[in-house]
């Protein structure tokens, strides 16, 4: 199973974050993605750099005005508020009525919709080469490959149609399954990190071929909120193809291996013909940002359940911070995966 990263994703660089109106160190750190593809390489894994697809692959699943408002955004922000402003966004328009502005300051508004994804100098190669990344892992497997891991960083799940949200500029798993839409009639992807996929419901909620399933806790008490519920099942055309499991607070092992069955149960029905995991280790229970309880082993079992699948399978990266374990779990869980399908 190869392994697909670009060093151009440490680039975005954030210092801090608004979390229940106070500042605090961003979580999202590019020593993250360095813990992880040393790991990689002590365990063995064939490490590529992804070609460039260019922009329409990202298009495809993107408001286009949206990916070309990111490559100048960092640096016509600093050239009106300084060096030493937080490139966030501080006014925003409600629920998208009117027009987008030119102003920068709206504009950030208008395709942001919170204050966790601060843009830096680096952001938009790290996001646009994340992005590479995915569609990488993705092109494995149109090759014939039964399996690519894709160390995205920054994450993507909860990046909207038209806006970035929660860390992630683009949906990478989004934009992977798509591609993979290319051959395969019937496309899965699941979300097993903690927090809701926001972002990929956004996206497919009207999408028949592409199934997406989500394990997280409730919305209405735990990030990112609004998106996720139980009866959110899909409209349209995707009516049917979208399903939310939730878990309580502090959710054991053997509770998030009952919902994984439950997804993998529905993925079956559906008829998937390839998969994609949104994959987090933030399920771990000393993540910093922690809401149940799994340990190694249980990466590795969840590791064990997605394989079993014998699907062709792009494994995505998304959260996972930097907690005493961040390490021990994708081991576990990369290795595992990396045995059962030989």
């Amino acid at each position: 199973m190869k392994a697909f990263f670009d060093a151009r994703q440490l680039g975005h660089a954030p210092n801090i974050y608004f979390r229940r109106g106070a500042a605090m160190p961003h979580q999202e750190q590019p020593r993250r993605a360095e813990l992880l593809r040393d790991m990689l390489i002590a365990e063995n894994f064939s490490i590529s750099a992804p070609r460039d697809h260019g922009l329409a692959p990202i298009k495809a699943v993107h408001d286009p005005d949206y990916v070309d408002f990111l490559p100048t955004a960092h640096a016509r922000f600093v050239a009106d508020a300084g060096p030493d402003a937080l490139a966030i966004p501080t006014a925003h328009p409600g629920r998208r009525r009117g027009k987008e502005p030119k102003d920068i300051h709206g504009q950030m508004g208008w395709w942001m919709t919170d204050t966790s994804t601060p843009l830096t100098e680096g952001s938009w190669d790290a996001a646009y080469w994340s992005a590479q990344t995915a569609i990488e892992g993705a092109e494995e497997i149109l090759s014939g490959a039964r399996a690519a891991y894709a160390l995205c960083r920054p994450p993507g799940h909860h990046a909207m149609r038209d806006g970035a949200n929660g860390f992630c500029f683009f949906n990478n798993a989004c934009i992977a399954a798509h591609h993979l839409t290319r051959k395969f009639r019937k496309v899965a992807l699941i979300d097993v990190d903690v927090h809701t996929g926001n972002g990929s419901l956004d996206i497919l909620y009207e999408r028949g071929d592409i199934f997406f399933c989500s394990l997280h806790p409730d919305p209405r008490t735990y990030p990112t909120f609004y998106l996720g519920h139980a009866d959110e099942t899909g409209e349209g055309e995707g009516e049917g193809a979208s399903m939310n499991i939730l878990l309580e607070k502090g959710a054991s092992e053997s509770d998030v291996l009952a919902a994984l069955d439950r997804g993998l149960s529905a993925i079956r029905d559906f008829g998937a013909e390839a998969l994609v995991v949104s994959l987090g280790f933030d399920m771990a229970a000393d993540d910093p940002l922690a809401a149940v309880a799994v340990y190694p082993e249980g990466f590795a079992e969840m590791a064990r359940r997605l394989a079993a699948m014998k699907l062709p399978t792009v494994l995505v990266q998304e959260g996972g911070y930097l907690g005493p374990s961040l390490s021990d779990n994708a081991r576990a869980f990369l290795t595992t995966f990396r045995e059962a399908i030989r």
